[in-house]
């Protein structure tokens, strides 16, 4: 995608307009709807990614720092007390980041299949990372892993299905990776503000990503054994 002037006072020199934006985005992800909070969330990303391009930095390194930010959050979910409120704060820095990574890409016409494949497995390392945190924080290890486990299985269902020609993303599941976010983040929260019940809130966290990535993962498979059998 070839960045193009703007009006003036309407952004950064060479940076794409919004519209312009929300179209590419929407392109490269399967013709997804841009409505409702999709839509404002987008264009808010939008505005926080035009400094970064302003500056030079790239897609690679917003990825990569989104990536250190999450897995920052596991030494302070293992201090207890108050501690996991840092955690919290960190899982939600670097679920931004993980957005404004794509941002950056589209808008500066860099998006490849080099960084794909990076966002890819640094997000999977962070939905670790996620894991980690509730189980240092006192959610039972089995448990922990089986929220990472199922994380892991639905975005690796996806890639084969795609390769097996699946168009697009299949279907918008109730486990994407902004709801992993955002279950980290509220239970996480709990445990520093609660420290007396921390590993309650640590378990209760586990067990929702665990629920969730399952039937989430019921979703995918339902859509992609349509796609693949018609």
């Amino acid at each position: 995608m070839a960045a193009r002037l703007n009006p003036p006072g309407s952004g950064p020199p060479d940076v794409p307009d919004v519209g312009t934006y929300l179209r590419d985005w929407s392109a490269l992800h399967g013709g997804a709807a841009i409505t409702g909070l999709v839509g404002f969330w987008l264009r808010l990303v939008y505005r926080s990614a035009r400094p970064l391009i302003r500056v030079g930095i790239g897609p690679d390194a917003v990825t990569l720092t989104g990536l250190a930010v999450a897995l920052l959050c596991v030494p302070p979910a293992a201090a207890g007390g108050r501690w996991p409120v840092l955690s919290a704060a960190l899982v939600a820095v670097s679920g931004v980041l993980d957005n404004l990574d794509g941002a950056v890409a589209v808008l500066t016409g860099r998006a490849t299949r080099r960084g794909f494949v990076l966002d890819s497995v640094c997000d999977r390392l962070a939905d670790a990372g996620y894991g980690t945190a509730f189980w240092l924080a006192g959610a039972p290890g089995p448990l922990a892993a089986g929220g990472v486990a199922v994380a892991w299985l639905h975005e690796y269902l996806r890639a084969r299905a795609a390769v097996a020609g699946m168009p697009g993303i299949g279907v918008v599941t109730v486990s994407e990776r902004p709801t992993r976010v955002i279950v980290a983040v509220m239970f996480l929260l709990g445990c520093g503000l609660h420290p007396a019940a921390g590993g309650a809130w640590a378990t209760a966290g586990a067990a929702a990503a665990t629920t969730l990535g399952l039937v989430g993962l019921i979703q995918l498979a339902a859509v992609v054994t349509r796609h693949l059998h018609s």
